[in-house]
């Protein structure tokens, strides 16, 4: 482990040529290298994360409109953390700093969502880092410590590379059924066929994204893959576990150091899903649920 840094203790692995670096604030994944290959858009270390990269998003991914919504005939009043849009974003842990057990090749970071303004429930949370050969494991598990039940959404917002190609010349592919159209504070109106070009591979130049995706495409073994592929033919994958119905990509030429990045989020539910209910679990008292997802280079 290491400090001094905005983002707080930073935890080092490897296995073999594999490595990676965890982010005690956030539990931010901020670092995934094979070789001399970054899997993960980098950031100076002297720096607070930057447009949530890498961060684990509980008890909800994305936005909650104004903020306000309904827990079964109470409104709740979370706080405005998107003034731009006056929105809640991304949950209620990307500034907190978790506790961490480390080893070799993995690590778990583990806090609480103490009830508070808007959300008045106890969550035990614990995200598991475990390397292996061609990338990353990730392991999330949530339990309510409440009398009562907790709505829960999980997410992750990973910025993802392959270090020696521009980014503009990644090719991306969602496999979903689905795009959410959303208006201007990028909420949630209604739903689209996914664009032929996004499903089947579209450079990532070409593009300017924000969308979260749904009706997701899973393999016989109920998985489902996205990729960025360089013109090498060398492809990231980015896999959902069951539980994770939507994956947001979003792309900014506002990531410090790089003309283009992207990220794909792994998400439970999509945004506003606290009022919509869309992708929304309710916990039992003593309910653990437990989530996979990970990153993989061939």
């Amino acid at each position: 482990m290491s400090t001094a840094s905005p983002t707080g203790t930073q935890v080092h692995l490897q296995l073999g040529e594999v490595s990676a670096q965890i982010a005690q604030v956030g539990a931010s994944l901020r670092s995934l290298r094979i070789g001399a290959v970054d899997l993960i858009a980098p950031y100076p270390l002297d720096a607070p994360t930057p447009s949530c990269s890498g961060v684990v998003l509980v008890p909800w991914p994305n936005r909650v409109r104004d903020g306000r919504w309904h827990d079964e005939g109470t409104e709740r009043q979370l706080a405005i953390t998107e003034p731009k849009f006056g929105n809640a974003s991304h949950g209620l842990l990307r500034f907190t700093a978790y506790e961490i057990t480390e080893g070799a090749s993995s690590a778990t970071l583990r806090t609480s969502v103490v009830p508070q303004t808007g959300y008045p429930y106890l969550l035990e949370t614990s995200v598991t880092y475990t390397l292996r050969a061609d990338g990353i494991d990730v392991e999330h598990v949530v339990t309510n410590q409440s009398a009562t039940a907790a709505p829960v959404a999980v997410g992750s917002h990973p910025f993802l590379t392959i270090g020696d190609v521009a980014e503009a010349d990644l090719v991306l592919r969602v496999s979903a059924g689905t795009a959410i159209e959303t208006d201007e504070r990028m909420l949630p109106v209604g739903t689209r066929p996914i664009d032929s070009a996004v499903r089947d591979g579209v450079r990532l130049g070409d593009v300017s994204l924000d969308t979260g995706f749904t009706e997701l495409e899973r393999d016989a073994d109920g998985v489902a893959r996205h990729s960025l592929t360089a013109p090498d033919g060398r492809r990231l994958t980015l896999w959902q576990g069951e539980g994770y119905e939507v994956v947001q990509v979003f792309t900014t030429d506002k990531y410090p150091g790089r003309p283009l990045a992207v990220a794909m989020e792994p998400m439970t539910a999509p945004a506003d899903a606290f009022n919509s209910g869309t992708g929304l679990r309710r916990l039992a008292p003593g309910e653990t649920w437990t989530l996979h997802w990970g990153i993989t280079l061939d």
